[in-house]
């Protein structure tokens, strides 16, 4: 059942845990409630890695731009793209004292000015207009412009560094992770379907219940429990597991006998409206062939596939299925409150049978986020009794032990270099 990959598979590994050459013992719960370690989390973690903000399609145009927060390192930034075309990111902080720049969540234009004194920055972040400009001591505006936050594009996807002066470039923190995922046709990249959500948990709890297959069974069981699950496997064991470095990737089984009940009459006519691989589709599949031909997309080539999960280490999914792929990001606020960001990609409908498809697809998504996120905050408050100080996780737990392992790594890492060793 657990079909896993030669080419790192370690001598001896009869596991995918042990192959991936992660421990087997328990995991400490502490990094989930502790404060002193949320607190060197916000900088040898988010203050040191790329972060993903997006995609290019969000600032598709010259002068388009959006506005990211990143409460856990205490940042609003601004994404823009210049006139060149270039993609930047800044700062949202204006040079004269201080206050926030744009407002706005998102817009075009040529550009910024600061509400509180009418200061003006051009898209590219210089500092163009100051009013009253005489009565300043040696103002020099080309000092003055909008602070510029390291910024790289990899696969359409924007990614920050908040470093001053990052350690390493985002192709080296990717390593071959993103030679892995070179290449993957992201098809409706500008039509993304968003849920966000603030949750009293912390950032980790988040990020593990969209990693593992395991609880799929139990809390999923009226909405994709035996999509994910059958009788060959009822406990949805994990197709795959791979680690790369300080991110990790899995595949996860998929019911492809599964058909819907009779009296499921809505969502057997979802099924039947269009030709897709799966129930769990919202495209007819000749518009994602090419993304489903990609080799890190069901790397296993087995039939009885759902989805990837590929997790950027700290906090950024980038998911595969069936009928293209999706994001979660998990963004802390404090030890015990993340905000959830998710983006679904899913193509314009063009006729009412696509409409009526989409409409089903997203539906169904949304029953089994608020499955998911309900549960979070009662882990979280069993975290914080204290009553377990240890995790006891099984093999299909993979990514939920080398995720809290990447993170205690890290904080305790004096160097990116060290971290990344």
């Amino acid at each position: 059942m657990n079909d896993q990959s030669t080419d790192w598979k370690r001598p001896g590994a009869t596991t995918l845990t042990e192959a991936a050459g992660l421990s087997t013992g328990p995991v400490s719960m502490e990094p989930y409630r502790s404060t002193e370690f949320f607190e060197l989390e916000r900088s040898r973690i988010f203050g040191r890695t790329w972060l993903m903000m997006g995609r290019v399609e969000e600032i598709a145009s010259p002068g388009d731009f959006v506005v990211k927060k990143v409460e856990v390192c205490g940042a609003s930034v601004l994404v823009t793209r210049a006139k060149d075309g270039r993609v930047q990111v800044f700062h949202n902080v204006c040079s004269h004292r201080g206050n926030l720049v744009v407002l706005d969540q998102s817009g075009s234009g040529s550009r910024f000015v600061c509400r509180y004194h009418n200061w003006t920055y051009g898209n590219d972040g210089r500092l163009i207009g100051v009013p009253d400009e005489a009565t300043f001591f040696n103002l020099d505006k080309k000092k003055c412009g909008l602070t510029p936050i390291a910024t790289e594009v990899w696969e359409g996807w924007i990614f920050i560094n908040l470093s001053r002066t990052p350690e390493v470039s985002l192709a080296e923190y990717l390593g071959n992770f993103g030679e892995y995922l070179k290449g993957v046709d992201y098809v409706a990249a500008d039509s993304p379907v968003v849920f966000t959500a603030e949750l009293d948990c912390n950032w980790k709890v988040m990020s593990d219940a969209f990693s593992e297959s395991y609880h799929i069974p139990a809390i999923h069981q009226k909405t994709i429990g035996s999509t994910f699950a059958s009788r060959s496997n009822p406990f949805a064991h994990l197709l795959n597991a791979r680690v790369f470095g300080a991110h990790r990737m899995c595949s996860m089984f998929g019911n492809s006998q599964y058909e819907s009940l009779d009296s499921s009459k809505v969502e057997k006519l979802g099924q039947n409206a269009m030709e897709t691989t799966n129930v769990i589709t919202a495209v007819d599949t000749s518009l994602v062939a090419n993304f489903l031909d990609h080799p890190a997309v069901n790397p296993t080539r087995t039939a009885d596939w759902s989805l990837d999960i590929n997790q950027v280490f700290p906090n950024t999914q980038i998911d595969f299925g069936q009928g293209g792929f999706f994001t979660h990001q998990y963004w802390p606020i404090s030890v015990n409150k993340t905000r959830y960001e998710s983006r679904f990609y899913v193509a314009r409908p063009t006729n009412a049978v696509e409409r009526f498809r989409v409409e089903q697809y997203i539906a169904r998504v949304c029953e089994v986020i608020l499955e998911d996120t309900t549960n979070v905050v009662a882990t979280q408050i069993g975290l914080e009794s204290r009553g377990k100080d240890f995790m006891q996780l099984q093999d299909n737990e993979i990514m939920l032990r080398h995720s809290t392992y990447m993170a205690e790594k890290w904080v305790a890492a004096e160097t990116v270099a060290e971290a990344m060793a």
